[in-house]
């Protein structure tokens, strides 16, 4: 048994000494390292309402989920907004849960007939729709006698095994099931809420950016821009014109999570508008 043990692991040992079988072990090796270093993370927003679409209420939770997101090192690929439908939540959780690392949705999980959003993802999960027994202590804790009505305690049902997003602001919680976070639309209670699921997100490098305004044309910078675009791919590069004290201009935004390829794109811009002799209006 001892001469088979030993037989094998010097097979073994030749195997892997072998020219071709070392380069292809080697190659496995640091591509795999390559692979788990250089892994991104992405999200998608649902934003969930008639009255977004309706233009009565502004959504202003896109901007707040994206940039916690980067921060955190999550790249925000898509965001969709939708009417309060049950069919359409369930389709589009399906379809972004699938695609994305996480999904975030927004609205639709309070106390009245049209927030249907905790009762969709249920269907969307194949999930039995059930009121959750913590959630239920919490608000009714919350509450003085008498106020914790059926209307409230509508806040408290959600697909069984859900966990908890604890809310510190008016206390309903919302909650999540695997990679899908369910938040509520009202933009201040949102964003209390962040804080307590920042440790449920693994996500890569913060994403930075760095921005160059500058007193021109998008016409006039287009073809120089597209150069550095074209010779830094790894690195999100966007031209946003803009208006202000009654003149045009253009803010340059640089992206990426990479600052060495943010301050060498920079560098390449700067290097255009010195020649170009571009006014600078601010750098941030």
């Amino acid at each position: 048994l001892l001469f088979t043990l030993t037989s094998a692991k010097n097979l073994l040992y030749l195997l892997t000494n072998l020219p071709l079988i070392k380069a292809l072990v080697n190659f496995m090796n640091k591509n795999i390292y390559k692979m788990s270093e250089n892994t991104k993370f992405n999200a998608s927003i649902l934003i969930i309402g008639n009255e977004i679409l309706s233009g009565r209420t502004q959504d202003t939770n896109t901007s707040t989920l994206s940039t916690w997101l980067n921060s955190l090192g999550v790249k925000v690929g898509e965001v969709r907004v939708i009417p309060d439908i049950e069919n359409t939540i369930v389709e589009h959780v399906n379809i972004l849960r699938k695609k994305y690392n996480y999904v975030f949705t927004s609205g639709g999980i309070g106390p009245t007939h049209d927030d249907i959003t905790s009762e969709s993802i249920s269907k969307a999960f194949k999930l039995p729709y059930e009121k959750h027994e913590e959630g239920y202590k919490i608000l009714n804790a919350y509450y003085k006698p008498g106020e914790f009505n059926d209307g409230r305690q509508k806040m408290i049902w959600m697909p069984k095994g859900a966990n908890l997003i604890l809310n510190p602001t008016s206390g309903a919680p919302g909650f999540y099931i695997e990679n899908v976070f369910v938040l509520p639309g009202v933009p201040s209670i949102l964003k209390s809420m962040l804080g307590g699921i920042k440790n449920k997100i693994v996500g890569g490098n913060p994403i930075i950016s760095q921005t160059i305004s500058l007193r021109t044309f998008e016409s006039h910078i287009a073809d120089s821009l597209t150069a550095v675009q074209n010779k830094y791919q790894n690195v999100e590069i966007g031209s946003y014109p803009f208006f202000q004290a009654g003149k045009l201009g253009v803010s340059i935004v640089i992206r990426s999570d990479d600052k060495e390829l943010i301050n060498k794109c920079s560098s390449e811009v700067m290097s255009f508008v010195s020649e170009k002799k571009i006014e600078i209006v601010n750098r941030e």
